[in-house]
């Protein structure tokens, strides 16, 4: 048997014999609710399997025709390979059948076959004049040329020719591919005893299998796949196209429901707005006004929104770019299809494709919002990653986030990001699958420059800038490998020789710290003050005040005393108490050459060494030496660091 996976989908007007027609083809009975028996009318979504004389097997989704439930009708198309369209010989062409005809449009359904039911109830001459009628209303649509078909599901009459249409048509589609995440919009969820939550609903990318994990967006709920039906039929694995029930492990019914989607872990992100190439039907009749509120079917859900667009009012008949803001989330790809309908009364205005699932709000002001999803609209893969990036800033995107923007998965979407790579388009952090725009990269190295140059300008007596001082500047908001990005950014810089970078600080590379003649005397008084104090050094207020002559002076002096330390002319060995370096060396020497010749030194032998030097300076001096490793302290006593 043939392994293509093709779903046809019925389509028409209320009463014209959709469910009978399809009982006839399959023998199943697609009207299983005890309200559609007794009101002999489709309510719900039906289901059945119709196995063609080439040996293809294919799901069939009858769809209802009553205009209250069109929503359930666009749930059952989308995702369909095959239209029927089927429209009463004895009625014609109704408003439904328009409507229908319309919807399979917008939702992207290329192939169909026309089927005239109820031929038993005219004679020929009718027929004829029903099927010129049919021919001129399809005119136009992709139906036009498709085989129109007169059948008697009471006489049987047509019904061998349509199958053998049905067969060639399918011979001509493309079977669906195993490709993009897997998924599975919920049209669908009960309970069944002794097994627990059950789904149902049609597979529509991606594939699956018994024990994987899986997420149930919007809300995030996570479970995993205890058992697949296909058709009734038990299976391993999931199929693109037809008709699956999932029995969930961890999930219960009211945590899943109709409009949900079932997909792999990580595969889509739920978002309020949605980019979207929209037509509007000529049959919409009058102008729609922007933030105008609609009903916006995607999948088995359907959400009131508002459409928002850069114009105040766009005409039928014409193609635009908008955005979609909803009162509920959906989860869904770029490409996915989707219709609108009018809030009131409702009935079908339009629909298109999805071009971003997760964008930002475009401003009516700025034309270049606009023109960006014209960008998209065309497809380019290369130009959806870098606009992408580029809106992403310094956040930068994951692989993940890329493909649900893009709408492209697995090897596609690798193989683009390495051309890209390789063509330094796009910058990849070391170990992580994030991204970057290079042109972001770029805009971010000359912020960096900006703010050292601002930095300096503020500081001239500051050599160099803290680098956490930085880091908060160029990113107000905390990402992702903020540290990595960073660091790139610096690495960058210093190849360039534009900047200087150590542990903790970083400058350009063209800034020194220049003092004019008053300041050089200041500066190198105050560094002489404290190398004659030599180990009972004065405080910072009493050095400032001995070194400057008025207010100015001593703010500047204070300046200098931090730069004579960043300089390592002068030592912080406490809060408030410096020494020169020459007063170090020299304490350091003795305390050396006492402990070369005794084992250990009291607090009391070190007194004397320092010619009887008080605690407030003796105990911060010994502190000091332990911390570069001179002596190590063992109980009151100290000892050489290296006999240690």
């Amino acid at each position: 048997m043939d392994t293509k996976t093709v779903i046809i989908g019925t389509a028409g007007h209320i009463d014209h014999g959709k469910t009978t027609l399809v009982k006839a083809l399959t023998g199943t009975d697609t009207d299983r609710l005890k309200e559609e028996k007794e009101r002999g009318i489709t309510i719900e979504l039906g289901f059945a399997r119709l196995e063609l004389p080439s040996g293809v097997s294919v799901g069939v989704v009858d769809v209802p025709g009553h205009e209250r439930f069109v929503k359930n009708m666009v749930a059952g198309v989308a995702g369909v390979d095959l239209v029927i369209l089927v429209i009463a010989a004895d009625e014609g062409v109704m408003p439904q059948t328009k409507e229908h005809l319309e919807i399979c449009q917008l939702l992207g359904v290329q192939h169909g076959i026309v089927v005239l039911t109820k031929a038993d109830m005219v004679d020929n001459e009718w027929l004829e004049l029903v099927t010129d009628d049919v021919k001129e209303f399809l005119s136009g649509t992709f139906l036009e040329d498709s085989p129109i078909v007169a059948v008697s599901a009471v006489t049987g009459a047509g019904l061998d020719e349509l199958v053998k249409e049905i067969d060639s048509k399918i011979a001509q589609i493309p079977g669906r591919e195993v490709k993009g995440p897997f998924r599975l919009p919920v049209d669908r969820s009960f309970v069944m005893k002794g097994f627990g939550t059950v789904v149902t609903g049609t597979v529509i990318s991606g594939s699956s299998s018994v024990g994987d994990e899986i997420t149930v967006y919007p809300p995030g709920h996570e479970g995993r796949i205890r058992t697949i039906q296909i058709h009734g039929t038990e299976s391993q694995t999931t199929v693109p196209g037809l008709r699956t029930a999932l029995n969930l492990q961890g999930l219960s019914k009211e945590m899943v429901h109709r409009g949900m989607v079932v997909a792999q872990p990580s595969s889509l992100q739920p978002s309020y707005l949605i980019d979207i190439e929209f037509y509007y039907l000529e049959s919409a009749g009058r102008p729609i006004k922007n933030r105008a509120p609609v009903r916006f079917h995607v999948g088995t859900a359907e959400v009131i929104g508002r459409i928002l667009f850069r114009d105040d009012e766009i005409m039928p008949g014409t193609m635009n770019y908008c955005q979609i803001k909803l009162q509920e989330p959906v989860a869904v790809l770029p490409n996915d299809r989707y219709v609108i309908r009018s809030y009131s009364p409702i009935r079908t205005i339009g629909g298109g494709r999805i071009l971003n699932p997760v964008p930002r709000k475009r401003k009516r002001s700025k034309a270049w919002m606009w023109k960006e999803l014209e960008r998209l609209a065309k497809g380019d893969p290369e130009e959806m990653v870098e606009i992408h990036l580029k809106n992403a800033g310094y956040r930068g995107l994951s692989k993940t986030e890329l493909g649900i923007r893009t709408g492209l998965f697995g090897k596609t979407l690798k193989r683009l990001l390495d051309r890209l790579l390789g063509a330094k388009k796009i910058l990849k952090f070391e170990g992580e699958e994030r991204f970057i725009s290079q042109t972001v990269f770029q805009e971010m190295m000359d912020k960096t420059v900006t703010i050292l140059k601002e930095y300096h300008l503020r500081n001239p007596l500051v050599a160099a800038m803290p680098k956490e001082e930085l880091k908060s500047k160029l990113f107000p908001t905390a990402v992702p490998a903020i540290q990595r990005l960073f660091n790139k950014l610096l690495d960058a810089l210093s190849k360039q020789g534009v900047v200087v970078s150590d542990k903790d600080s970083v400058r350009l590379s063209s800034h020194r710290i220049r003092l004019k003649g008053d300041e050089e005397r200041l500066k190198r008084k105050i560094e002489e003050i404290f190398k004659k104090a030599s180990l009972l050094p004065p405080s910072v207020d009493e050095a400032i005040a001995k070194a400057a002559k008025d207010k100015e002076d001593k703010e500047l002096a204070r300046q200098f005393l931090h730069l004579l330390v960043r300089e390592g002319k002068l030592v912080k060995v406490k809060e408030g108490i410096f020494y020169h370096p020459d007063a170090l060396h020299e304490i350091e020497k003795k305390v050396v050459d006492f402990l070369t010749k005794n084992p250990e030194m009291s607090v009391s032998d070190f007194r004397s060494l320092c010619n009887g030097l008080s605690r407030k300076f003796m105990i911060p001096l010994l502190e000091y030496l332990d911390s570069k490793k001179v002596t190590i302290r063992i109980g009151d006593k100290r000892r050489l660091r290296s006999k240690a």
